[in-house]
């Protein structure tokens, strides 16, 4: 997000000779539709992940219980063989987790890195176009709605995104 916020409070005012402008970043971004695209594509990953890790916790599951309800059956070796697996099974599924958290945070940050590039060309094309002198971005502290031209951001997004 952080580096979206360079380019995206998008707003308009005539200042003497100058052009300023102004994007909202978190507006253009939650409005884009490469934004949901990209948020549906890693949400279709994530669910693939997960439904993955949640049937290695019920085969885990699944032998604590036999553990419970055979072990005053089972012979001595048989009991350490059992836990000495869902001790490695577990273990495994902790790594496959922590995998997965690093591999969605590095995803995530690749989504969040093209959208940047993209809003960014678009931004410059409208600064270009508009003749605007000057686009400011995070850390703005007020803009008056008049000088917003993030809905036009956000609508070239959206025949970028249609073009594909």
């Amino acid at each position: 997000m952080a580096a979206l916020s360079g380019v995206l409070a998008l707003t308009q005012v005539e200042a003497g000779d100058y052009r300023i402008a102004v994007v909202d970043p978190n507006r253009v971004v939650e409005q884009s539709p490469q934004y949901e695209a990209a948020r549906d594509a890693l949400q279709t990953e994530i669910e693939d992940r997960e439904r993955e890790l949640r049937v290695q916790q019920e085969q885990i599951a699944a032998l604590q219980r036999q553990l419970e309800k055979d072990g005053p059956l089972m012979s001595e070796s048989e009991i350490q063989r059992l836990q000495n697996d869902i001790r490695s099974r577990t273990r495994r599924v902790k790594y496959a987790r922590d995998e997965f958290q690093e591999d969605f945070a590095l995803r995530q940050n690749e989504l969040r890195t093209k959208l940047g590039r993209q809003v960014q060309e678009v931004v410059v094309e409208l600064a270009k176009e508009q003749n605007i002198d000057l686009i400011i971005s995070d850390g703005l502290v007020y803009s008056n709605p008049r000088i917003d031209i993030s809905d036009l951001v956000i609508e070239r997004l959206k025949e970028v995104f249609e073009k594909k």
